[in-house]
């Protein structure tokens, strides 16, 4: 499964939640997480998308690190399982 498949899965499903997941891309700024999430009342998740057993790169996990440490919630997702496992999670805040 390619990583566009899933990102298309997140998208639709966010949306269909009455949320964004608008494609993130920040000059400068390289490695940055591909989505960054919002939710009706403010909620923001920030997530990286990879084909199945990809795994992000360093750069790419550095980035999450200063995400996280500024309070956010970030992560990454690698197949529609861990799509509806997000959702779930989203649904249950």
């Amino acid at each position: 499964m390619k990583e566009s498949t899933i990102e298309a899965y997140l998208r639709d499903r966010v949306k269909a939640q009455g949320g964004i997941a608008y494609k993130w891309v920040s000059p400068g700024n390289v490695g940055v997480p591909d989505r960054l999430i919002v939710f009706p009342g403010g909620t923001v998740y920030f997530r990286e998308l990879k084909a199945p057993g990809k795994k992000p790169t360093p750069l790419q996990v550095r980035q999450l690190e200063k995400l996280k440490a500024l309070g956010f919630d970030v992560g990454v997702i690698d197949s529609k399982q861990g799509v509806d496992e997000f959702m779930r999670g989203v649904m249950q805040v």
